[in-house]
């Protein structure tokens, strides 16, 4: 009887359905005894089955519609997303015609952005559906070329190579001092070659093909108008950009210290920048824009696809976030892939700390320019330090998979952002502590040395302007200024480039504020030139201090290869080293000098109240054509024509020093 009574109670979907209760959770023992019994307690228990039972098919019924809803949405999903974007293009096309009708140049910025939206949207719409049939029609033509390459390829080095040397004798025959800087690359480049580890292995094609894209590059950058203007309208809006980080920091910290003391003001523009970078990753626009440079870079250089994509993640993120993008081919990869691996992290900085160094007043467009020309030459130079020699397992990989993150939202990834750059921040504030006081113990230990032989002001930095004074000379900064360029280098190779652009920017601030170049033997500023060489020349990680955080960071991903790691980070950062000077070579080669204008309007126009470094360059053409004889002065040139001449001496006298500020 138990046995059938159990049978009896057993649930099916029918019985859920209509909303039957599960006798297994009702009380057993009296209960089942008093309902036996016909007690209260039995008929109690029936209307509230048939209460709930009412109450699920209300809920059914009251549902049907949502669920019939939701069933629809999934069988016509692509149907409703292709008319949900179809929606939204036609309302940003109507607001993208509004912004040009009304203002057309205000809408510049975005007629641009548009127009790259839309190219590669088109491309990746024409590759979808087009690209294979395209193929198959150019095959023939591929054919073709490649029976005539053998020949066809020396032509066009010859051709390349002629055409290099007729713009390099017609661009240099004004500039002279720019064959320095070209003998500086060339000098590298062979040292580079003398220390590698297989000379006959080295490929030629990676070698030639970084050289090359980081020279285009270079000349796309500051030698062409939009070069120039586009990546100068990228270093403002980045400025601008990073100026929105004063809104948390000044309600966090308050208006007074942002203003005055150097941590609130700079190391919150780190927390900012990591916040963004996050949430980009999320969205996986980072990882698409990586994708398309390392794809680039790997069919021109043919490097392989985990090395080639570290690289090109150096230029966003720093040298122990790239190799997490290939974390999972890390453990196979061979011994040149990881030095390739480690000197792009070395050749570059991290877009987070970049902020830094643009709000220390750094220009932006060199510094983003010096990132992005680094990513070729750092794979080439790798290759010919530490050519392939063995056979690595992903030569014919053609692409890697990027993952988005773990984030389940945009918020999640905007607060890991944030948290993560605190121990960034903390670590750039620990260091700066920890190196600028041994700097000064060390300058002290020097002082008092050099005190017991007479010799005074000896210092580290002393010690560095010396030892790498002919290196900066073959950056092609002046004579004069290559003291100071290689304190700057030696600052950076041996404390960290941190504190070395910050140096950099008290030499740039006293330039504009057009103070005195020289105060008695101490030089207080350098020329622009020299300030482009060494901000290409500082733009990297490549310092001793970064050896440990390179080893650190790669060990924790693989810890079976730790050896393998420290025998080859040596070699890297050298490497780096050189990368970051090959690039300033190259902003030594194709600087060009700013136009100081008319200084006869600009002193006409001036109230001489402060001043500035178009100040300086006016005063000192105004002294230069003074003529003081027999306590007669006159002016030469055009000087001579302007009835102020003698009014606006006595202005540049009150500021600067000069033989004809006697009369």
């Amino acid at each position: 009887k138990e046995l059938l009574e159990m049978e009896g109670n057993q649930i099916t979907l029918d019985s859920l359905d209509k909303g039957t209760d599960n006798p297994a959770f009702s009380f057993e023992g009296e209960n089942r005894h008093y309902e036996e019994c016909g007690g209260p307690h039995s008929e109690n228990q029936e209307e509230r089955r048939e209460g709930k039972g009412r109450f699920s098919s209300y809920c059914r019924k009251a549902l049907q519609p949502a669920s019939k809803a939701k069933h629809f949405c999934k069988a016509h999903a692509k149907v409703l997303r292709r008319v949900v974007l179809g929606l939204l293009a036609v309302a940003y096309l109507c607001y993208f015609i509004a912004a040009c009708y009304l203002n057309f140049q205000r809408a510049l910025a975005l007629v641009v952005i548009t127009a790259v939206v839309v190219f590669f949207i088109c491309w990746e719409v024409f590759q979808k559906h087009c690209g294979a049939k395209v193929l198959l029609l150019l095959r023939p033509v591929g054919k073709c070329f490649q029976k005539a390459w053998p020949w066809l390829k020396w032509f066009l080095w010859v051709a390349l190579l002629a055409g290099l040397i007729v713009w390099l004798v017609l661009d240099t025959g004004r500039n002279p001092e720019q064959l320095i800087s070209l003998g500086g690359f060339c000098f590298l480049v062979l040292f580079l070659f003398a220390c590698s580890r297989h000379h006959g292995a080295v490929s030629w094609r990676a070698v030639f093909w970084g050289l090359g894209l980081e020279f285009l590059l270079g000349l796309f950058v500051l030698r062409t108008t939009p070069g120039t203007q586009a990546f100068q309208w990228l270093g403002d809006q980045v400025q601008y950009f990073l100026g929105y980080t004063t809104a948390g920091s000044s309600f966090v910290f308050g208006n007074t210290l942002i203003q005055e003391v150097f941590a609130f003001q700079t190391l919150p523009i780190i927390v900012f920048f990591s916040c963004v970078m996050s949430i980009l990753y999320y969205l996986g626009a980072m990882q698409w824009l990586i994708l398309k440079i390392s794809w680039l870079l790997q069919i021109s250089m043919g490097t392989t696809a985990t090395e080639t994509l570290s690289v090109a993640g150096n230029i966003f993120v720093g040298q122990t976030e790239a190799p997490l993008l290939i974390r999972p081919y890390l453990a196979d990869m061979t011994l040149s892939e990881i030095h390739a691996v480690m000197t792009g992290g070395f050749s570059t900085i991290a877009g987070s700390v970049m902020g830094a160094y643009i709000s220390f007043g750094i220009d932006a467009a060199s510094l983003i320019a010096a990132s992005v020309m680094a990513a070729p030459c750092a794979l080439g130079m790798a290759k010919l330090v530490y050519p392939e020699v063995e056979e690595s397992k992903f030569k014919g990989k053609a692409s890697i998979r990027l993952s988005r993150g773990e984030e389940q939202n945009i918020l999640e990834a905007a607060s890991n952002g944030a948290a993560t750059s605190v121990g960034l921040v903390a670590n750039i504030a620990a260091n700066l502590i920890a190196f600028l006081a041994v700097l000064e113990f060390i300058n002290a230990a020097l002082r008092w040395f050099g005190d017991m032989v007479d010799i005074e002001g000896l210092t580290f930095q002393v010690i560095c302007s010396y030892v790498l004074m002919p290196l900066a000379f073959l950056m092609g900064a002046d004579w004069a200024d290559s003291p100071l360029v290689a304190e700057l280098l030696g600052i950076k190779i041996f404390l960290n480039e941190f504190v070395a652009y910050q140096q950099l920017a008290t030499y740039k601030k006293n330039r504009l504020m057009g103070l005195e170049e020289w105060d008695g033997s101490r030089k207080q500023w350098i020329s622009e030139r020299a300030e482009s060489i060494t901000t290409f020349a500082l733009c990297g990680f490549a310092n001793l201090s970064s050896i440990g955080i390179t080893l650190g960071g790669l060990s924790s991903i693989v810890p079976q290869r730790k050896g393998d790691f420290a025998s080859v980070v040596l070699r890297a950062l050298l490497t780096g080293m050189c990368v970051s000077m090959l690039n300033a070579c190259l902003a030594g080669l194709l600087h060009v000098p700013t136009e100081v204008g008319d200084c006869a309007m600009f002193f006409s126009t001036t109230n001489f109240s402060s001043t500035s470094y178009t100040m300086y360059t006016c005063c000192k053409q105004l002294f230069a054509s003074s003529v003081l004889q027999n306590g007669t002065l006159s002016f030469t040139g055009s000087w001579a024509e302007q009835a102020e001449s003698v009014l606006w001496l006595k202005e540049c006298c009150a500021y600067y020093n000069h033989t004809s500020c006697a009369w």
